[in-house]
């Protein structure tokens, strides 16, 4: 009987019916959890990682369970040919990876954003979004591990539940992908025709993208559940195929070169002011990303703090207070306005979306529902506060950097900040 690891990490959920999916597909599911012994994970001849929350989606969705050294062993099997599905957080993982859509020594390439609900123009809506989608078989059947048992063109229609499930792609990778047939499975109506609009694509993905593999066709990352209804099942049947012939995956790398990370400077806009905020009770994200870093060997203090910057433009006087007492930008039952020292020896790192539609739903709401005027901007971003045990180790900074743990170059920008 074939074996199937069902990968599951802290806030795991779906496995229940990734089991089903598995067994239905005449395989034989093995629940795997992320504490368990990795040198067992060899004996497996394929992997599904599970849908969820893994360790509460902190950071980002997928990123502290992508340092996780269960990855590195799923990695490493992966390149002997054995197929990996990673479902919905899942997905979110072998992004947070890079082993879709594999770069060269797996560097980061591409992003899993917030949904943006999208429609001439207008965002109707953000966040998370649970709905049945069409999604349109868009390669050639063979071209992966889960697309055998689907013809080209054909549809199936299965459920998404996520919040950030938007592909961002840089425009030259994306082109490669297309041509390299690593785009399998894409939002349609239900006529298979692809309208890049809401409600047809549910979170306004590059290219209608809800799914991507790798080069080799053995590995993809799928955003909606295939494991909830039976109409996905081909994508499991596919896989079973797929082992049965015993595949050896050519592990050939993307072209595409993923640009070097750039951290600029921070500099505050004129006729602004900043809100720098501290959590009363422990900050968990910043507890995690602290032992995640651990486990990857980097060794530093890491602590966190949401910062509000709002530009004004001839506001009237106190409208600082006036903003606060709103209560919009943070919860005082748990939070409270703190200072940021300029003496001490931390590395600060400001984290924001390059869309940032959070800081752009709260000056909507200060407009139209408390009616402040003489608002500009309101941005809101991640500091996040670095000790190292020396100030001037660059090369562990790097280090921290490069794990893309702090945020993702794709859909987010960040600067150093100093006070």
């Amino acid at each position: 009987m074939i074996k199937i690891a069902i990968i599951q990490f802290p806030g795991s959920n779906c496995e229940t019916e990734s089991i089903a999916a598995v067994r239905r597909a005449g395989m034989e599911p093995v629940e795997f959890l992320w504490n368990q012994s990795y040198e067992l994970l060899k004996v497996f001849d394929g992997y599904v990682i599970v849908g969820g929350f893994s360790y509460e989606d902190r950071s980002r969705a997928g990123v502290i369970a992508s340092l996780d050294p269960v990855m590195k062993i799923i990695r490493e099997q992966s390149e002997s040919g054995k197929p990996v599905l990673g479902i919905c957080n899942g997905a979110q993982i072998l992004v947070e990876t890079g082993m879709v859509p594999g770069l060269e020594n797996y560097r980061i390439g591409l992003a899993l954003a917030p949904n943006r609900c999208e429609k001439d123009g207008h965002i109707l809506g953000t966040g998370f979004y649970n709905v049945f989608a069409h999604l349109k078989a868009s390669v050639d059947s063979n071209r992966t591990a889960f697309t055998r048992h689907l013809k080209e063109g054909e549809t199936i229609h299965i459920p998404l539940a996520h919040a950030e499930g938007r592909y961002i792609i840089p425009d030259e990778l994306l082109q490669e992908m297309i041509a390299n047939g690593q785009t399998p499975f894409r939002y349609s109506d239900a006529a298979g025709e692809i309208v890049n609009s809401f409600p047809t694509n549910p979170n306004g993905s590059v290219h209608n993208l809800a799914a991507i593999s790798n080069p080799a066709g053995n590995v993809m990352a799928i955003m909606p559940h295939p494991e909830r209804v039976k109409e996905g099942d081909p994508i499991f049947s596919s896989m079973r195929e797929y082992i049965e012939e015993s595949h050896q995956a050519d592990q050939s790398a993307c072209a595409f070169k993923a640009p070097k990370i750039e951290v600029g400077q921070y500099q505050s806009k004129a006729s602004s002011f900043e809100l720098p905020i501290n959590l009363v009770i422990t900050d968990n994200t910043a507890h995690s990303v602290h032992k995640a870093l651990e486990v990857a060997g980097i060794k530093v203090g890491i602590t966190r703090k949401t910062h509000w910057e709002v530009q004004v433009d001839e506001a009237p006087e106190g409208i600082r207070d006036q903003i606060i007492e709103t209560g919009e930008l943070f919860n005082s039952n748990k939070e409270y306005i703190t200072e940021i020292p300029d003496n001490d020896s931390r590395v600060r790192i400001l984290v924001h979306d390059k869309e940032d539609l959070v800081g752009k739903q709260k000056l909507e709401t200060l407009e139209d529902r408390f009616h402040l005027e003489g608002i500009k901007e309101i941005k809101r971003s991640t500091l996040w506060e670095i000790q190292l045990n020396n100030p001037e180790d660059q090369e562990t900074l790097q280090q921290i950097l490069d794990t893309h743990i702090l945020f993702n170059p794709f859909y987010q920008d960040a600067v150093y900040y100093s006070a």
